[in-house]
C-alpha cells in the first residue's frame, strides 16, 4: 500500500434529496441494494504475514455506485460530457452510458456535450454544444470516435472554462480523458471550489495504454490488445513467407508497454518485444540485431513488437511538447526499420522487412463486447457519483470493484511494467528473448531467441 496517498474523495454537501431509482437496503429480497459510503475497497491484496498495520479511512476507497440520498435535485440538473485527447475504443460507450442512467434512472433532462475537447468552452473556437438524449446516444457504440469529437490542450485556460460552465448553469461536467485530462480536470474542481460554486467534476480515465495509477485498467485497453493481435498474426504471416522474412509492429505505449506485452503473450508470434521500461542495445554482442541475427539463422523468419515509446532517452534531443503537454517523441519503429535494413545489408544477408504501424486503425476502431461492458459500468457509476455529489475523482476498478479515485491521486503517478515482476517474466517466456539486451549487463544462460 503506498502510505503517502490519501483516498479520501470531497463531497459537495450533505445529501437531502431521496434518490428516484427505489433500491433496497436489506440482502435477500433479490432487489439490488444501494452503496454506502462505508462500503470500501483496499487497495492492495498481497499481504505479509505479521505486518499488517491498522487501515485508516484515508488508506482505502469508496465503492462506486447508486447511493439512497442524493445532493443534486434531477429536474434542476444541467450535465455536461466531454471528450478530450487522442481518440481510444470505448469513448461513445461511455457517452451513452452517462446519458442512458442520468437520464432514464433520474429523470434528468438537460445534458450538454461539449464539442472538441476543453477548447469547446472557449468562445473563440465558436464550437455549439451538442444537446444529449436517448435517440441521440442509442446507437453510437457501435462506431468508433467520439460523437462529440476532440481535441488537445485548452484544459490550462481554466479561468475561461469555468466562465464558460456558469454562463451555461453546468451542475456537473464529466471529463472522459487522459492524464492531461484529469490534471486539467482537477484545475477545473479547483478553481469551481474557489468560487464557491456547487459544480460536481467527476473524470472517466481514458488511456489505451493502460496506464493510469492504481485501477485494474482503463477502457480500450483490451480492443487495443484484440486488434493488435490481428496486427501481428499478419505480420507473422508476411515473415513466415519471405526469405529471412522480418515483420516489424509499432504500438502504443509511450511510457508503458503493457499493450505490447500482452500484445505477445495473446499472439504467441511475437520473438522480440521492446518496451520503455526495460533499455536495449542496438549493436554489440548482446544487442537486439545481434540476436536478431541468431533467430533468423535458426528459424529464417522473425517478429518484433516495439511500443512507441522505447528508445524515447537516444532518440529525442530535441526537448518539445504537444498541447496536451506530452513530449512529441521520435518514430521508433521507422528508426528501427532503417537500422535493422542497413546491419543486415552491411552483412550482405538478404532480408524481407515488413514494417506496419497500425496505431490510429487501433485507436479508431469500436470497442469489443469486453470494452462494451466496461465503458458501460463506468459510465452508470460516474454518473451515480456526480448525483450524489461526489467531485474531484475518477470512476476505476480497483481489484475488480468499482470505486471512487481521488483525482489528485489519480494523476500524481503513472503505472508502468514492471521489469522484474510477473507480467514482464511470462512475456520474456511468450517470446523466448534475452532477459535483457545490453551489453554491459551479465545475461543469464538460456536466453538466446
Amino acid at each position: 500500500m503506498d502510505k503517502h496517498v490519501d483516498f479520501t474523495v470531497e463531497d459537495l454537501g450533505k445529501r437531502t434529496i431521496k434518490s428516484p431509482i427505489e433500491l433496497s437496503k436489506v440482502a435477500g429480497d433479490f432487489i439490488a441494494n444501494y452503496v454506502t459510503d462505508e462500503e470500501l475497497v483496499r487497495m492492495g491484496i498481497d499481504v505479509k504475514l505479521d505486518s499488517q498495520a491498522p487501515l485508516k479511512r484515508s488508506d482505502v476507497f469508496e465503492a462506486a455506485g447508486p447511493r439512497e440520498m442524493i445532493y443534486f435535485s434531477p429536474q434542476h440538473v444541467h450535465a455536461g460530457i466531454v471528450t478530450c485527447g487522442g481518440l481510444c475504443p470505448g469513448l461513445n460507450d461511455v457517452i451513452r452510458a452517462i446519458v442512458r442512467c442520468l437520464w432514464q434512472r433520474y429523470g434528468v433532462r438537460r445534458i450538454s456535450g461539449i464539442q472538441y475537447g476543453y477548447k469547446g468552452f472557449l468562445p473563440e473556437y465558436g464550437y455549439k454544444t451538442i444537446e444529449l438524449n436517448p435517440p441521440v446516444v442509442d446507437d453510437i457504440h457501435k462506431i468508433g470516435g467520439t460523437i462529440l469529437g476532440t481535441a488537445r490542450g485548452g484544459g490550462k485556460q481554466v479561468t475561461e472554462i469555468v466562465d464558460c460552465m456558469e454562463r451555461m448553469n453546468l451542475n456537473m461536467l464529466f471529463t472522459v480523458g487522459g492524464d492531461g485530462t484529469q490534471k486539467g480536470a482537477l484545475d477545473i474542481a479547483e478553481e469551481i471550489q474557489k468560487r464557491k460554486l456547487k459544480m460536481a467534476v467527476i473524470g472517466i480515465p481514458k488511456t489505451v495504454d493502460n496506464d493510469f495509477s492504481f485501477i485494474d485498467k482503463s477502457f480500450g485497453f483490451d480492443t487495443a490488445v484484440t486488434e493488435a493481435v490481428g496486427v501481428v498474426t499478419a505480420a507473422h504471416m508476411e515473415a513466415h513467407s519471405q526469405i529471412n522474412g522480418i515483420g516489424l509492429v509499432k504500438l502504443m505505449g509511450r511510457e508503458a508497454g503493457f499493450i505490447a506485452a500482452h500484445t505477445a503473450l495473446a499472439s504467441h508470434e511475437v520473438n522480440f518485444v521492446l518496451i520503455p521500461e526495460v533499455p536495449f542495445d542496438l549493436d554489440g554482442p548482446n544487442g537486439l540485431l545481434h540476436h536478431l541475427e541468431i533467430r533468423l539463422a535458426r528459424r529464417n523468419h522473425a517478429v518484433i513488437v516495439v511500443a512507441e515509446g522505447a528508445m524515447q532517452d537516444k532518440l529525442v534531443t530535441d526537448i518539445k511538447h504537444d498541447e496536451s503537454g506530452n513530449l512529441k517523441m521520435e518514430d521508433v519503429g521507422r528508426y528501427l526499420k532503417d537500422e535493422i535494413q542497413k546491419h543486415f545489408n552491411d552483412m550482405g544477408l538478404e532480408i524481407n522487412l515488413k514494417y506496419i504501424d497500425p496505431s490510429y486503425m487501433i485507436r479508431s476502431a469500436p470497442a469489443a463486447p469486453v470494452d462494451s461492458i466496461y465503458c458501460e459500468r463506468l459510465g452508470n457509476a460516474a454518473a451515480h457519483a456526480a448525483m450524489a455529489g461526489k467531485t474531484k475523482c475518477l470512476i476505476g476498478l480497483i481489484n475488480n470493484e468499482f470505486v471512487h479515485l481521488p483525482m489528485k491521486a489519480a494523476v500524481s503517478k503513472r503505472s508502468c511494467v514492471d521489469p522484474e515482476g510477473n507480467l514482464w517474466r511470462d512475456t520474456l517466456d511468450a517470446t523466448q528473448q534475452p532477459f535483457l539486451m545490453k551489453n554491459d549487463c551479465a545475461v543469464p544462460s538460456g536466453t538466446e531467441a
